[in-house]
């Protein structure tokens, strides 16, 4: 279990990019080692900060594999960071990563704190028809994660998990629970220490 490529971007203004108009969803690959700070990797944009902003969006990670399937799909080769992510890997199931679960990563740790829920700018980055559907349909969301200990890490940095939960709840349960999947909200629902947002969640979706 290893990263593939370490992708950062700055902000650009795009007509495209929803009522913002800006957006920073073009990663590229970093050669360097790269600090993590407790906000993500240094030298990494977000124009979206109110959606993409918080501590627990601080790393998106997508998996190599996941590409492969994508390129199958769609008939195109897509490169590292095309997704948008910051950690390109190899070797580990990003979706069935446990929310809670902790990587150490170079000298850093970080910690899967959910899906990607995919938007409009994505979209329209993605420029293929049907995409949000697609992509949602498919279930291949890569991960979110918060930053538990700052350090550095680099392209080739193997990736070792270094806790589990006991709550068996992944990341693909978190985004079908989004989604309506009312089996999946149940698991999540029984976790003792899941986030209140998923009992929010439960009480609006409750007839």
């Amino acid at each position: 279990m290893r990263i593939l490529s370490v992708n950062a971007g700055k902000s650009f203004e795009a007509d495209w990019a929803g009522t913002l108009g800006r957006t920073a969803i073009d990663k590229r690959p970093v050669s360097h080692r790269v600090e993590v700070t407790r906000d993500g990797l240094a030298g990494d944009e977000r124009a979206d900060k109110k959606h993409h902003g918080s501590p627990d969006h601080a790393v998106y990670s997508y998996a190599s594999e996941d590409y492969e399937w994508w390129e199958s799909e769609l008939g195109r080769p897509l490169r590292a960071g095309q997704f948008g992510e910051n950690l390109t890997t190899s070797g580990i199931d990003v979706n069935g990563a446990l929310l809670g679960e902790r990587w150490r990563v170079g000298t850093a740790v970080l910690e899967v704190t959910g899906p990607r829920i995919p938007c409009v700018v994505f979209r329209n980055w993605m420029d293929e028809p049907g995409w949000l559907k697609r992509f949602t349909a498919a279930g291949r969301t890569g991960a979110y994660l918060r930053v538990v200990e700052p350090g550095a890490l680099a392209e080739g940095d193997e990736v070792e998990i270094v806790f589990r939960p006991e709550d068996d709840v992944t990341v693909t349960d978190a985004f079908r629970a989004r989604h309506g999947d009312k089996n999946a909200l149940s698991r999540i629902l029984a976790a003792p220490d899941h986030d209140p947002k998923w009992d929010a969640l439960a009480a609006r979706t409750r007839p």
